[in-house]
């Protein structure tokens, strides 16, 4: 199974170790960012990618269980908004991210 998919402003993300599954989508603009991770189901993940309007693939992500929020933009309150809804996914979330980085660049050193 794929274990990562992406898109314009999305990924998502598979973890096989506990059979978890997270997506995230940003925003990034001269006006600053934005950020909201989520906790998504199987069924999500597998149709993720097969929309042609990338809209569609984000629409489908935010039916999910918000678990992280960051907001920094001009047009917000005064500095950056944080939001963590889920402690436990997001950490979860952010582990899997990091070790799937790990094995990239395991990956890439045996290469050079």
């Amino acid at each position: 199974m794929k274990t990562e998919k992406r898109g314009g402003n999305w990924t998502a993300y598979y973890d096989p170790d506990t059979n978890r599954y997270f997506a995230e989508i940003m925003y990034t603009s001269r006006e600053g960012r934005e950020q909201y991770d989520f906790e998504i189901t199987a069924e999500i993940y597998s149709r993720l990618g097969t929309f042609h309007d990338d809209l569609d693939n984000e629409r489908l992500i935010q039916t999910a269980k918000r678990t992280y929020s960051f907001e920094n933009t001009m047009y917000g309150t005064l500095g950056p908004e944080r939001v963590v809804w889920d402690e436990e996914a997001n950490e979860a979330m952010n582990k899997s991210v990091k070790k799937r980085a790990e094995k990239k660049e395991k990956k890439k050193n045996k290469k050079d």
